[in-house]
């Protein structure tokens, strides 16, 4: 199709994926706290109270290192069969990682209604080279909001379909 159909319909099933895997982030955080023993409605631990969990759970870190890098596979996967040359998939994973990061925050307020506002700090991304600091929600959010624009842009501009 050369009528920009294939383009769209391809950035609209992979946000639908990333907001879906945003939706199963937050469920399975709610199920770590709970295994963990924390109030659903507690702030996200301080770098103290990580030290204190990872005296008592060591095997937390690389457990959600791994879940972390899993998502980047999985973002990344769907990004390339979203498009067709390197950078329209490029654009779809941008756009995906921006709509996983939106949909995870919403799930985790619908679930938990955590965080209570957009300056409530977060712990971003536990990977290499991190962890990275904390951070308002909102720093995230306006982030990915940028790579959602970005990412479909990106995808719309190469891919030759869309167009």
């Amino acid at each position: 199709m050369s009528d920009g159909r294939r383009g769209t319909g391809a950035l609209v099933a992979t946000a639908l994926y990333a907001a879906a895997m945003g939706w199963l982030e937050a469920v399975v955080v709610v199920y770590i706290r709970s295994v963990l023993g924390f109030s659903f409605r507690a702030p996200v631990p301080s770098p103290g109270d990580l030290e204190r969990l990872l005296a008592r759970a060591p095997w937390l870190i690389p457990t959600e290192q791994s879940r972390e890098a899993a998502t980047i596979v999985m973002l990344l996967a769907v990004g390339w069969l979203a498009g067709s040359r390197a950078w329209s998939r490029f654009g779809a994973f941008v756009l995906a990682f921006g709509v996983w990061d939106i949909a995870y925050y919403v799930g985790l307020y619908v679930l938990l209604r955590w965080p209570p506002s957009l300056v409530t700090k977060d712990l971003l991304f536990l990977i290499p080279p991190g962890p990275w600091w904390y951070q308002p929600v909102w720093v995230p959010v306006a982030i990915s909001c940028l790579m959602i624009a970005g990412g479909a842009w990106l995808h719309r501009r190469v891919e030759p379909a869309a167009r």
